[in-house]
């Protein structure tokens, strides 16, 4: 949930294709029942939620893409421990942007997640998150560039690890509070399985997609966000033997709710040579409100045009493992929820991480 908002950079086409992007999205509707309805066809053999994609390495990232902040300014590799070390665990949590808002964001429980630790043999702090490169508004977000056909997307999340541990920032208005004691050797272990866990889940994903706010409803994609990293992180210790306090943990999940959806294809089946251009085109209109820096006309607009696909025709694309979705949209259509989720047992799973 780190640092909201987009990088500093323009988006947008021609003037042309700003008209028609903007054109009403019921206009667009027959057309795309049709390939909904094709590509639901196969819906019935997914696997729900569809499994957050892995990949071998971490790429470089494209030049373009700029953060407004710098991504983990003063990180650090994390240090091996002696193995009878004993290191204190921490849960942190303060309110997103808090160095920009101070506890405003706390007030609507939109809370940005990490973990502590502390060696007790030689007394130094140190701090464990995962956030974004380039902000959330690019990770959630592409950007139009007129020169490319396909939306471009500026979306990596990543793990930072520095010395220290902030007291003031993660106390005024948040929590800082001992969860766990481990050895040194169940820290080395941790560190080499953050390693791999960094260097395979590369992307950044906000959303939580079900079918209703409902307890036990169908749950379509999951997020992957900074929680999710700690609640793995927390996950990982536990199968190393960490015995974790009964005290209760709550974390931020921002929801869409939705009939089941349909896949739509790749970067190269909608938008490629022989893509469709009527989807491609929908795609791009629907991306075209949420675009940066807008005046407050713009914005005023953008809102309605985003309010009008999403919640009176109830159209939204999804982007998910760099693959396109539509979702028929269900009210109450979107929900920010602070929900208890339980520091896990000794030796014992938590699913859905």
């Amino acid at each position: 949930m780190e640092q909201a908002g987009n990088a500093g950079l323009g988006t947008g086409g021609r003037r042309g294709a700003d008209v028609v992007w903007r054109r009403a999205p019921w206009r667009w509707a027959p057309a795309l029942l049709c390939l909904v309805a094709a590509a639901a066809d196969g819906s019935s053999q997914r696997q729900w939620p569809v499994p957050y994609k892995r990949f071998s390495f971490r790429p470089e990232p494209d030049p373009y893409c700029q953060a407004k902040y710098t991504f983990c300014p003063t990180g650090s590799t994390i240090p091996v421990m002696k193995d009878d070390d004993v290191i204190e665990v921490f849960r942190l949590q303060a309110p997103v942007w808090e160095f920009k808002y101070g506890d405003l964001l706390g007030h609507m429980k939109i809370m940005h997640d990490a973990v502590g630790f502390r060696s007790t043999s030689t007394g130094k702090n140190y701090t464990m998150e995962w956030y974004e490169l380039f902000q959330l508004g690019n990770c959630t977000f592409p950007h139009l560039r007129p020169e490319m056909n396909a939306p471009f997307w500026c979306n990596q999340g990543a793990a930072c690890f520095f010395e220290g541990i902030d007291d003031i920032h993660w106390k005024e208005n948040g929590t800082l509070v001992l969860v766990a004691t481990i050895s040194g050797n169940m820290f080395n272990k941790m560190a080499k399985w953050v390693k791999q866990d960094n260097e395979t889940g590369i992307y950044y994903e906000t959303w939580t997609v079900q079918a209703s706010p409902e307890k036990g409803a169908e749950t379509w994609f999951e997020s992957y966000d900074c929680s999710k990293f700690v609640l793995r992180t927390y996950k990982k210790l536990a199968e190393l033997g960490a015995e974790f306090k009964k005290i209760e943990t709550n974390y931020t999940r921002i929801f869409l709710y939705s009939g089941e959806p349909a896949y739509l294809g790749n970067e190269t089946s909608i938008f490629g040579p022989t893509g469709d251009k009527t989807l491609a085109l929908a795609i791009k209109r629907f991306y075209y409100p949420f675009k940066p820096h807008l005046t407050t006309k713009e914005f005023l607009l953008s809102f309605l045009e985003i309010f009008d696909t999403v919640v009176i025709h109830r159209q939204f694309y999804l982007f998910y493992n760099f693959e396109y979705w539509f979702l028929p949209m269900k009210f109450p259509f979107i929900k920010i929820t602070y929900e208890e989720i339980p520091l896990p047992n000794r030796n014992k799973t938590l699913s859905g991480l």
